[in-house]
């Protein structure tokens, strides 16, 4: 399982109460790319709708820009590939007030390109300064511990 792409500042930005694993309905060109590490998580989010689940706003640059068709759209709503189950539940924490499910990562699992979904709950501005800050505070600790 090697990572591609990983939404860095989410863990900052928003509480994660739990983690779903999903596959995406792409373009091979679109495959090659994500493989190339050519991709953006950074704003995207995911919606259910009419019993599907899309993630919205993830932006794929094309491979081969020469190659690639000119109606490409790189930030398209991409189909993400859940049990009916799943489904219910996402829809069920999307009509949750205070909750946004939001991508974490897109990795390869043998052959297949899977994202890693999360039901989050942003944080407000002092909880942000307190994680900050014990980050802080652990690097500090762990410098002076090896300087021993």
């Amino acid at each position: 399982m090697s990572r591609l792409i990983e939404n860095k500042k989410i863990r900052l930005n928003y509480e994660i109460l739990e983690t779903f694993e999903a596959g995406m309905e792409l373009f091979g060109f679109e495959v090659k790319s994500l493989r190339a590490k050519n991709g953006s998580l950074k704003g995207s989010h995911v919606t259910v709708r009419g019993g599907e689940a899309y993630l919205i706003g993830m932006h794929i640059a094309p491979y081969q820009p020469a190659n690639t068709p000119e109606s490409y759209d790189p930030e398209r709503h991409r189909r993400l590939l859940l049990t009916r189950k799943e489904i219910d539940e996402l829809a069920g924490y999307e009509n949750k007030r205070g909750l946004t499910i939001v991508p974490l990562s897109v990795y390869s699992d043998k052959r297949k390109l899977k994202v890693r979904l999360g039901v989050a709950r942003g944080k407000k501005k002092f909880d942000k300064r307190e994680v900050l800050k014990a980050r802080d505070a652990k690097r500090h600790i762990d410098r002076e511990m090896k300087n021993r």
